[in-house]
């Protein structure tokens, strides 16, 4: 058993953080963007490239999190399974986000324009209302992660100042 996580996937982590904060924060923005606004276009062209560039990223983690031994887990039985749970959980809601997000984006059938550097392909609407359905859907699930996201970092500052164990310090790489 490792007592560290590889630097690539600590890294990959605090990045997930600040853009799942970030893609929040800017969505939250968006819906009340009017059609007169300078950001009506820029704005969710800029959302749906950097979500697009963050799953990337995120299967590239799990391929990481899948190759690499996992250090040590600290915790009573049911802190520990819980902490299975809430990570399979994050990664779970992250995917769905993306899969949504794209339902919203290619339901009129448009590709995704990834910063003008490449296009994802749309499949077009599959479902009637697919936008309105899958917009719902991100919203919620949006909300959700972040809660998760929240009751991470609530355990990870338990396991540190409670706890007094490595549990932060492995995501820190401090030793």
């Amino acid at each position: 058993m490792n007592s560290r996580w590889p630097i690539a996937i600590i890294v990959l982590h605090w990045i997930t953080a600040l853009v799942v904060i970030g893609m929040f924060a800017s969505g939250l923005w968006m819906v009340d963007l009017t059609y007169y606004s300078d950001w009506y276009k820029t704005a969710p062209h800029w959302h749906k490239s950097v979500g697009l560039i963050l799953l990337a990223a995120t299967l590239f983690r799990l391929l990481l999190r899948f190759r690499s031994k996992r250090p040590a887990t600290h915790g009573s039985a049911v802190e520990q399974r819980l902490s299975k749970v809430g990570h399979t959980a994050i990664y779970l809601v992250l995917l769905s986000l993306f899969i949504s997000g794209y339902l919203i984006s290619t339901a009129d059938g448009r590709a995704i324009e990834v910063f003008n550097w490449v296009s994802v392909p749309a499949l077009g609407e599959l479902v009637e209302n697919q936008e309105d359905v899958a917009g719902d859907i991100h919203f919620y699930l949006a909300w959700t992660l972040i809660g998760l996201a929240v009751m991470h970092a609530l355990a990870a500052l338990k396991h540190h100042f409670i706890n007094k164990d490595d549990t932060m310090k492995q995501m820190l790489r401090l030793r």
